[in-house]
């Protein structure tokens, strides 16, 4: 149950990283209510997870899953460069996540 916490954690930090673009400075009340929700979600599913997880092996893969997430999402949605290094750059912690998922 812990890497189920662990990835939906991931998801919402997807959630909140990406909202923090549509709270225009946190003066936008239902984008920033969403963002804070997903921010709290986010740490406490984190949390759960760290109950029986390996605290370096969660982190990494739960920021891992949030930073693969938000620039691919910032490719589609907002139009940032996908150059074949910084695609390979995302395919790299995209490894990383494989690796201690594997490993722990």
């Amino acid at each position: 149950m812990a890497w189920f916490y662990l990835f939906i954690a991931g998801l919402m930090e997807i959630g909140w990283a990406l909202g923090l673009k549509y709270t225009d400075g946190f003066t936008r009340l239902l984008p920033t209510a969403l963002t804070v929700s997903a921010m709290v979600i986010s740490v406490a599913l984190l949390g759960l997870a760290l109950k029986t997880l390996p605290i370096g092996t969660a982190y990494a893969i739960w920021s891992g899953i949030g930073a693969v997430g938000t620039a691919a999402l910032g490719i589609m949605l907002f139009g940032d460069p996908a150059t074949l290094s910084r695609l390979a750059c995302i395919g790299l912690i995209v490894a990383g996540i494989v690796g201690l998922k594997v490993v722990t």
